[in-house]
C-alpha cells in the first residue's frame, strides 16, 4: 500500500469511528436538551433556555460534522471530480453561522429579563445543569483524540468543552438564586453564555471563511514549506506554488519545480510527495522544469510573475 492508498485508509477508518462518536453524543444531547427546555420553562429559567438552545445548536454541529465527514468520503464524478469534499468547509461555515443566530437570540432574551424579572427555581437550575456538566463532558471527551484532524470536529469539541463551563457556571448561578433570592442572576448568566459562545465561535467562522475561499489553511506555513522543498538535493527553484483546502481534513497543493537534472526528475518528485504528506498534504501535483531552459526563459531570474505555464515539462 502506498502513502496515498494509506492516507484514503485511514481517512475513511476516521470516518466510521467518528460515525458512532457523533451518533452517541447526538443521541445524549437531544435527550438532555429536552430535560433542560422543559425544566427550563416549567421554572421560567432564562440561564436552562440559554443553555438548552445552546445545546440544541451543538447537537446540529454534531449532525453536520458527521454529514460534512460522509461527504468528504465521497468518490469523484465528471462534474465534481473531488467529489463532495468541499462541503464539509461550507458546513462548517455553516455551524458556526447557526451559532451567532443563537448568541443574538440568547442576548435579547436575557436583556428582556432585566426589564421583567420573574422569580426562578435555583435548585431546578442547579440540578439540571449538573446534569448538563455529565452529558457535555462525556462528549467533549469522546471527542479529543479525533479534533485535531477536522475543523468541524474541533467545532464541535470546543463547543462541547464549553459548554461544560457554562453548565458549571449555571449550577454556581442556581445556588447563588437559591442563597439570595436575586432573580437577576439569571438573565447575567444568559449573557455570560452568550459572550463564551461568541469567543468560541468567532475563530471557528473565521478559519471557516478563510477554507471557503481557497485560503492556505491555518495550520500550514507557506513559506516553511517552500523552504523544506527548495531544499530537496537537485532543485534549484521552487514557483507557481499554490496550496488550499479540498476539504476540512484535505489539503492540495501545485508548484513548478526547477531542477538541475531532469534524468533525476521521478526521485525528486517522490522525495518531495514524501515529505509534504508528512506535513499534512496529501494531494501534489508537481510539473518539473529544466533549469537551462528555464533560465534561457528569465535571464536566471526565477520571475515568478512572468514564468509561462508552457515551459513546464513532463507534469507529475
Amino acid at each position: 500500500m502506498d502513502a496515498h492508498s494509506h492516507i484514503h485508509h485511514h481517512h475513511s477508518h476516521a470516518i466510521t469511528s467518528l460515525n458512532g462518536i457523533y451518533v452517541t453524543a447526538i443521541v445524549l444531547n437531544v435527550l438532555f436538551v429536552a430535560v433542560e427546555a422543559g425544566i427550563g420553562f416549567r421554572s421560567d429559567s432564562i440561564g436552562l433556555l440559554s443553555d438548552a438552545g445552546h445545546n440544541l445548536s451543538d447537537v446540529f454541529s454534531l449532525l453536520l460534522a458527521m454529514i460534512a465527514f460522509r461527504l468528504s468520503a465521497s468518490h469523484p464524478t465528471k462534474r465534481f471530480t473531488y467529489g463532495f469534499r468541499k462541503s464539509s468547509v461550507l458546513i462548517s461555515l455553516l455551524n458556526a453561522i447557526i451559532l451567532l443566530v443563537a448568541v443574538g437570540a440568547i442576548t435579547v432574551e436575557s436583556i428582556g429579563k432585566f426589564s421583567e424579572p420573574a422569580p426562578v427555581n435555583g435548585a431546578a437550575i442547579s440540578w439540571t445543569a449538573a446534569a448538563g456538566i455529565l452529558v457535555n463532558g462525556i462528549t467533549a471527551l469522546m471527542l479529543m483524540k479525533q479534533q485535531k484532524h477536522d475543523i468541524n470536529t474541533k467545532g464541535a469539541f470546543l463547543h462541547m468543552a464549553a459548554d461544560t463551563l457554562v453548565s458549571a457556571g449555571v449550577v454556581v448561578s442556581g445556588i447563588a438564586i437559591s442563597l439570595t433570592g436575586l432573580s437577576v442572576i439569571d438573565p447575567i448568566i444568559g449573557l455570560v453564555i452568550a459572550a463564551i459562545i461568541l469567543i468560541s465561535t468567532w475563530k471557528l467562522l473565521a478559519e471557516s471563511l478563510r477554507m471557503s475561499i481557497d485560503a492556505v489553511p491555518e495550520n500550514i506555513d507557506i513559506d516553511r514549506i517552500k523552504d523544506i522543498m527548495s531544499q530537496e538535493p537537485g532543485v534549484r527553484n521552487i514557483h507557481h506554488l499554490h496550496i488550499w483546502p479540498i476539504s476540512t481534513t484535505e489539503i492540495a497543493l501545485t508548484a513548478h519545480v526547477v531542477i538541475s537534472d531532469l534524468q533525476q526528475m521521478e526521485s525528486i518528485k517522490d522525495n518531495l510527495k514524501h515529505r509534504l504528506l508528512k506535513m499534512g498534504i496529501q494531494h501534489t501535483t508537481l510539473e518539473v522544469e529544466s533549469a537551462s531552459s528555464h533560465c534561457h526563459e528569465t535571464v536566471c531570474g526565477y520571475d515568478h510573475s512572468s514564468a509561462p505555464d508552457s515551459q513546464s515539462v513532463l507534469p507529475g
